[in-house]
């Protein structure tokens, strides 16, 4: 079975690969020596083997007027349109007894790697973020991209840690100080597309694409061709191996389009890595619970928990909000116990066609719940939090359900310091591009009615724009001490009662009782019953009776118990 990327060998040589099958030659360029013809053999793939140790830069040679980077290089110099670097994977790791956390004692915080300084900026912040409860950081995907400003989402080079953020080393020391203080680290990798500039596949591999199957992004990834799947297989495993990633979030997989393909992948990386706690959540539109089942994927993002939420904290129903803003309570119950609201049911936002599986069966724990995310907060023309949109008492509330109940919680940077920084769309392209980008962006946001108005729209910041950038930088909020012992609280409550039990914890009952109000009760590994009650109505009633032992409370906000 042929890989992908170079293998450095015993001495200085090291093997090089190339799947090209839409080419009879290839030159392999190393920089400062002799170029070298590349072997071809019957499916297309180019290999030669050559003096060039760790730190050398080389690229591949298609015709006189291009060379192209390695798409499975480790390390570039220059950008993605630059040398690709040979990176010797040794690294003296320090948690050598690590093999992961379980699942259920998960709390995840999301973190861009660009705004908190980098790699080496994220690793100064662990203790703290260690000391405040959370148990794992998400990073954004890390892979290379074009410019030196990304969300991530627009790589072009899987396997290459984008250069702004640091080195394969640097990634290394994070993961391995993360694991010292207790910390998991989970990655987002992106295989549903690639990005706009910096992507040469086209150039000698179309197969890489179905023309045919179009996607935004142009025709859709080949998942089904071997030297695809194994693209991006190896990817996974490279970053779970090398790296001692303990989970992937995948993003978007809905379009990928092949469940064969997501199921063999899950499959692969389990038996690959049999000794240690991996974690495998999906992004998913469809909520697709076939993919939740044992042994493949433990966890989706569950959209549907922030979108109800986001009606009832703010009152917004334009676009996909829509969907949520009719019986939002009733539709908040349902995700309570059940996981999904749309198990089936006609979307409007997706001109009624049934969107969703059945999930009451599975545990709690295979959703991902949040208030705040990247998408949910960056995809706000504005980029507005929450503590911007609405008011202390409903926010303290929400955060005492996503802390408190038994879905997987998911914090967004800042979040837990009360940040009113912004987070907006940022990219560093140049040209047509640029222009394309910033006029698409502000396309998107037609459907809302705040920018129906094209003059309202041109309001909207330059992704482009340095500016842009600099005021997505997380910096805490003027009530940041408040926001932080609220979270700080809320965790230990939840390391004492919720961890321990949680495991295969499913819902029991959950019922509307007034006006945005919604009492629900699930029941937990030991037998015990937990009980929330939330109110984010305009007037919240008096919370009476006892259901067990009382937990926390927030006025007549909200309140927990646990019965055992």
């Amino acid at each position: 079975m042929t890989r992908w990327g170079p293998e450095l060998r015993e001495g200085a040589d090291t093997m090089f690969r190339l799947w090209a099958p839409d080419r009879d030659a290839v030159t392999l360029e190393i920089d400062g020596a002799p170029s070298v013809t590349m072997d071809r053999d019957g499916e297309g793939w180019f290999s030669a083997t050559a003096p060039a140790p760790a730190g050398t830069r080389y690229r591949f040679r298609l015709d006189k007027d291009l060379a192209v980077p390695d798409p499975a290089a480790r390390l570039q110099a220059g950008g993605v349109h630059g040398w690709s670097v040979v990176v010797d994977p040794a690294f003296a790791w320090s948690a050598t007894e690590w093999r992961g956390r379980p699942w259920e004692e998960t709390v995840l915080l999301e973190v861009h790697p660009g705004t908190l300084g980098g790699f080496e900026g994220i690793r100064r912040k662990l203790p703290a973020i260690a000391a405040s409860g959370i148990t794992a950081i998400e990073l954004m995907p890390v892979n290379a991209f074009g410019g030196t400003r990304n969300w991530g989402y627009d790589g072009v080079l899987p396997y290459a840690v984008a250069e702004p953020y640091g080195s394969p080393a640097e990634l290394k020391t994070l993961v391995d100080t993360a694991h010292g203080l207790s910390l998991s680290v989970f990655l987002d990798v992106v295989y549903n597309h690639f990005g706009p500039d910096g992507n040469y596949l086209n150039a000698y591999a179309s197969a890489f694409f179905h023309k045919e199957v179009d996607t935004p992004w142009g025709g859709a990834v080949a998942v089904d061709a071997d030297p695809v799947h194994r693209f991006f297989v190896d990817n996974a495993l490279m970053w779970l191996g090398d790296y001692r990633i303990d989970g992937l979030r995948f993003d978007a997989v809905h379009a990928i389009e092949n469940d064969g393909f997501l199921d063999r992948m899950a499959h692969e990386i389990r038996a690959a890595l049999p000794e240690r706690h991996v974690h495998l959540v999906l992004e998913n539109e469809k909520n697709d619970t076939d993919r939740l089942r044992a042994g493949c994927y433990d966890a989706q993002w569950n959209d549907d928990f922030h979108n109800v939420l986001h009606v009832l904290l703010t009152g917004e129903t334009s676009a996909y909000y829509g969907d949520f803003a009719d019986n939002a309570a009733e539709r908040l119950a349902r995700c309570l116990k059940e996981g999904f609201i749309y198990q089936g049911e006609g979307s409007p936002n997706h001109d009624g066609k049934p969107r969703g599986k059945p999930s009451g069966d599975l545990p709690s724990t295979a959703f991902v719940a949040f208030l705040q995310n990247h998408d949910q907060v960056g995809n706000r023309a504005m980029g507005e939090r929450l503590v911007r949109l609405t008011d202390r008492e409903r926010l303290r509330a929400a955060t005492a359900l996503l802390l408190l109940g038994p879905q997987i919680p998911l914090l967004f940077m800042g979040e837990d310091e009360g940040s009113e920084s912004p987070f907006l769309f940022f990219t560093d392209f140049h040209d047509e591009l640029a222009d394309a980008v910033r006029e698409g962006r502000r396309r998107e946001f037609a459907k809302f009615d705040a920018f129906a108005d094209e003059e309202a729209r041109k309001g909207i910041p330059d992704p482009n724009a340095r500016s842009t950038f600099d005021a997505s930088i997380p910096k805490p909020g003027p009530q940041a001490g408040e926001w932080r012992a609220l979270y700080r609280d809320l965790l230990a409550l939840r390391h004492v009662h919720i961890m321990p039990r949680l495991k295969g914890t499913v819902g029991l009952a959950a019922d509307v009782t007034g006006p945005g109000r919604v009492k629900a009760r699930w029941r937990m590994a030991d037998g015990a019953a937990l009980t929330i009650l939330i109110d984010l109505g305009d007037a919240p009633e008096a919370i009476v009776g006892e259901e067990g032992q009382l937990i926390y409370r927030e006025g007549d906000r909200f309140a927990a118990w646990i019965a055992e």
